[in-house]
């Protein structure tokens, strides 16, 4: 069986992560990709993020029509207003993992721009070992870059990924104590930065999020300003 795990803020959730798992579960067969909404989002811990039951509401609406697609509590937290500890990816994979079975194969989701900055996610090495990685890729990267954002320790020479300066950012990418699949075709134009900005504004967010996402930001007033 093979199974996805697609991590992130989710802030909102939008047409583009769709796109992704969607994409990822026709190639690879997967039988369920887990939408893991962190409560506490490592690289925005000094940023303001809408509150976790809103995300994980907003997710669950957005994967009602593909039963591949599952909401997930895994970095939930504890709440009781205590400080959580951020949510890494590393510790998210290993208890998926721990539910498999050694048949099984786990993937971890996410796209071109978020990996760029893999090498400095916590324990990048360890969590590039545990699993495959799907990547949603888009034009104006080159399989060179993807393989020099690889921490150090598993970085092709320079001299090795040289030639791959004029290669699109596609297929797989095989290296020891790493796996890369590259998708191209799924990235769309949408971020979630542009969706809060248009929601503080009250534009129609519909060319972005699915019907029941948008109705439940406008009801709920999100990413309004002074909300």
């Amino acid at each position: 069986m093979n199974i996805g795990v697609f991590g992130g803020s989710f802030d909102p959730i939008h047409r583009g992560h769709l796109a992704l798992a969607q994409a990822a579960a026709d190639r690879f067969s997967l039988r369920q990709v887990l939408f893991v909404p962190a409560n506490v989002p490592p690289h925005k811990q000094k940023q303001p993020v809408t509150a976790f039951v809103h995300r994980y509401a907003m997710v669950v609406l957005a994967t009602q029509d593909d039963k591949r697609c599952v909401p997930s509590l895994l970095e939930s937290g504890s709440g009781g207003g205590v400080a959580q500890a951020a949510n890494y990816s590393i510790d998210t994979v290993r208890r998926v993992k721990r539910t498999l079975k050694k048949a099984d194969r786990l993937f971890f989701l996410t796209g071109i721009d978020a990996f760029k900055d893999i090498a400095k996610w916590h324990e990048a090495q360890a969590l590039l070992a545990e699993c495959e990685f799907i990547v949603a890729s888009r034009p104006g990267f080159s399989l060179r870059d993807v393989a020099e954002s690889l921490p150090e320790a598993v970085r092709p020479p320079a001299a090795v990924t040289k030639p791959f300066q004029k290669q699109a950012a596609t297929g797989d990418l095989v290296l020891p104590g790493v796996t890369l699949h590259l998708l191209d075709g799924v990235q769309q134009n949408v971020s979630a930065t542009t969706i809060r900005a248009a929601a503080a504004q009250g534009k129609p967010l519909g060319r972005w999020l699915d019907p029941r996402v948008a109705e439940y930001v406008r009801k709920m007033g999100l990413y309004r300003k002074g909300a």
